[in-house]
């Protein structure tokens, strides 16, 4: 009796450690490969930023200049700073056409339609045969890309209601239009395969309930498919920044080679750029992720409710252990207080 009862405690969140620990186990190999061979080739590149390397008969000969590499870019350099700036404006407004384009087939491929196969095979193709020198093959014949008169006509009209570098950020998109449409496969795919887990149950409640299509779509299908699309818009900005046609890349790649520059100013480059992709991922990233929905509003509202209650089985495990304490401590005084009385009977 004067032993303290062992209440067992119960486990919360077992399941999401367990959850979270197989994940860790299936992201491990490109834990240990980012470690081994990109952390170190990171840091020598920023190391190379901060100086002037050149190519000598005994060898690569490398000064410390501190960031003179990005100030010469920023005030001397006519080329990089203002593509750099049509880059950002063009990624931010291509990202959204892609990621909207992939959606909209995805569930059209969704639905019940003959040759479902054959239409993931026409979208996804391109994808894999035209990359590389093929694409730049085709890119170069103008195979990809809208004749020049029409994009000088929707650059004409654009700037009469815009900024001449809006106007023109806009007009490069609209002459890129085929091969941002062709390169979207990957992003379709990816949302074919999250339209086909949502539970069919859902829609059907929704219609007994007298819900549209427009309706389940707002209200069942975006917010089910929300972290496929940030992941599709993050896909695709990285896509973007290192497609073999990015006129940036080639500018960096001439830059490490040409003699009055060099590998120090190329790596200058290279880090500004990888900047400025950085922060369009953020600005997706803080678009997708403070837009709260009803059901962003219910998954909060349901952990709410669940770390109120594990609050509450806290607290009355407390409480309980210090009622036994005290119910024990009672019955040991009586104990004590029983045990003279007991002693004299017994003379």
């Amino acid at each position: 009796m004067g032993k303290k009862e062992k209440v067992k405690k119960v486990k919360i969140g077992k399941l999401a450690k367990r959850e979270a620990r197989y994940g860790y186990i299936f992201i491990a190999p490109w834990l240990i490969g980012a470690v081994l061979f990109l952390i170190k080739p990171l840091i020598e590149s920023f190391q190379f930023s901060l100086a002037d390397i050149r190519m000598t008969p005994f060898g690569r000969r490398i000064t410390f200049v501190g960031y003179e590499n990005y100030t010469q870019i920023w005030l001397e350099d006519k080329d990089f700073p203002f593509m750099l700036a049509a880059y950002f404006l063009e990624t931010l407004m291509s990202v959204p056409i892609i990621v909207v384009f992939a959606l909209i087939i995805a569930m059209l491929l969704n639905g019940k339609i003959k040759f479902k196969g054959t239409f993931r095979l026409i979208f996804f193709l391109p994808v894999i045969i035209v990359s590389g020198p093929v694409m730049l093959m085709l890119t170069g014949q103008g195979a990809a890309t809208i004749s020049s008169i029409n994009i000088q006509a929707i650059y004409n009209t654009l700037a009469i209601y815009m900024p001449n570098y809006l106007a023109s950020a806009i007009a490069d998109v609209f002459g890129n239009m085929i091969m941002i449409l062709w390169y979207s496969g990957v992003q379709i795919l990816i949302f074919l395969s999250a339209l086909q887990k949502i539970d069919s149950s859902l829609y059907e409640a929704a219609k007994i309930d007298g819900g549209s299509g427009w309706e389940c779509f707002w209200k069942i299908t975006l917010p089910l498919i929300k972290p496929m699309v940030l992941l599709n818009a993050v896909y695709t900005v990285i896509f973007i920044s290192n497609n073999e046609n990015n006129s940036i890349i080639n500018i960096i790649q001439s830059a490490m080679f040409a003699g009055n520059k060099g590998y120090g100013y190329a790596s200058a480059m290279a880090w500004m750029y990888s900047l400025a992709e950085t922060l369009i991922i953020g600005i997706v990233a803080l678009v997708m992720l403070t837009r709260k929905d009803a059901y962003d509003k219910q998954v909060r509202k349901f952990r709410k409710e669940m770390r109120k209650e594990q609050r509450a089985i806290k607290r009355a495990r407390r409480k309980g252990m210090r009622y036994a304490a005290r119910v024990n401590k009672k019955l040991n005084k009586a104990l004590k207080a029983a045990e003279p009385a007991e002693a004299n009977k017994q003379r």
